[in-house]
């Protein structure tokens, strides 16, 4: 199971990596798209993202969505208890990079929140299936700050929308026992509803 994960994981770096600028302009305002017509990310008040580094399709229209409706906007913070915090990001918010050179809000720990906090959390992934699998990069930052969720019924709160190219979708995830299954995806083609009842059931 981790080899198919790990050329899993090969396989989408190096497709992601080959999009060129113009491609990925494209896919960010497909993802726009998809994330407008989900009634949670049009009216929560936290929502959290991500920076995208290495190919991530890029968030910065759904950011300027949120801005234009007021809604607050978090990036995540690695803590040294391998914990995700999340500080709020604006326009003009001081950032620093990571130990992965990853940019971060420049927030006072007292300032930070929870993932419990927040109401919708967008995740970038290298992989999905229609069944809420997401393949990450292998770290295990939010599966650990979300197994809260793990024995919660979906769609709960926070929301879980995972990020990504239509391309990255895969028959089906190899799944591990700490694996936290997303709600939503959204792709550039598509809001995919991972939890919703089957027709043919």
């Amino acid at each position: 199971m981790s080899d198919d994960r790990t050329l899993l994981r090969a396989r989408m770096s190096v497709r992601r990596n080959e999009l060129d600028a113009r491609q990925r302009v494209a896919a960010a305002a497909g993802v726009l798209h998809s994330l407008e017509t989900l009634p949670e990310f049009m009216t929560d008040d936290c929502v959290a993202g991500y920076w995208a580094i290495r190919g991530e399709l890029p968030l910065n229209l759904a950011v300027a969505s949120l801005a234009r409706r007021d809604q607050r906007y978090f990036l995540p913070v690695l803590r040294a208890d391998r914990q995700l915090r999340f500080g709020e990001y604006a326009t003009g918010t001081a950032i620093s990079n990571n130990r992965y050179g990853i940019p971060e809000p420049d927030v006072v720990a007292a300032g930070l929140r929870q993932a419990r906090d927040m109401d919708v959390i967008l995740l970038p992934l290298l992989a999905f299936d229609r069944h809420g699998h997401r393949l990450g990069t292998g770290g295990g930052w939010y599966d650990r700050s979300l197994a809260f969720l793990q024995a919660t019924e979906r769609p709960a709160h926070p929301l879980l929308v995972g990020v990504g190219y239509a391309f990255q979708e895969a028959a089906a995830i190899p799944a591990e026992p700490w694996d936290v299954d997303l709600d939503y995806v959204a792709t550039d083609a598509e809001l995919i509803a991972c939890h919703a009842p089957d027709p043919d059931a």
